[in-house]
């Protein structure tokens, strides 16, 4: 039987569930390198995915702490979207991803991990980077170290 090693999911296992907003409180750290976020701006910011379904996995989120996208004001509406685009850019130039999903998942239901704080996700794409652990084993196959994603989509943003 072979073995997939994946040390830093024991993290997750072993970690505190706190009750707090995860979105919340990385914006409060001010650590962008550990909180894993990537960008700030005026309305929103990008981070990582902590625990990604590929390489470069990417949260748009508003600083607003909100499940409800239509109580966001037009200038934080529009930061997302502009984020979105600049995001997807980023990552095309980081990774050279073959395609991209891009969505929101709102509410439980909806499938939303963190329903009380609406986020967008940007997965980067690859012919072929399906495989049979996600269907079969429900684990994900990732690459490379959040830290070396996380230097190499830094190295391509400029404010």
């Amino acid at each position: 039987m072979e073995r997939l090693w994946t040390p830093w999911r024991m993290q997750y296992i072993a970690a505190d569930k706190s009750e707090g907003c995860i979105f919340c409180a990385a914006l409060a750290q001010q650590n962008d390198r550990e909180t894993l976020i990537l960008y700030r701006g005026q309305h929103a910011f990008v981070m990582l995915n902590k625990y990604p379904y590929s390489t470069g996995h990417l949260l748009v989120v508003p600083y607003a702490h909100t499940a409800d996208l239509s109580t966001l004001d037009a200038d934080a509406h529009g930061e997302l979207m502009a984020l979105l685009a600049r995001a997807i850019e980023w990552l095309k130039t980081a990774s050279r991803p073959e395609g991209f999903n891009a969505g929101l998942n709102l509410g439980k239901a909806g499938g939303a991990g963190v329903a009380a704080h609406l986020h967008f996700h940007i997965v980067p794409r690859w012919s072929g980077d399906t495989n049979f652990m996600t269907v079969t084993g429900e684990t994900r196959v990732v690459p490379e170290w959040l830290d070396d994603t996380w230097s190499r989509l830094r190295a391509v943003i400029s404010p």
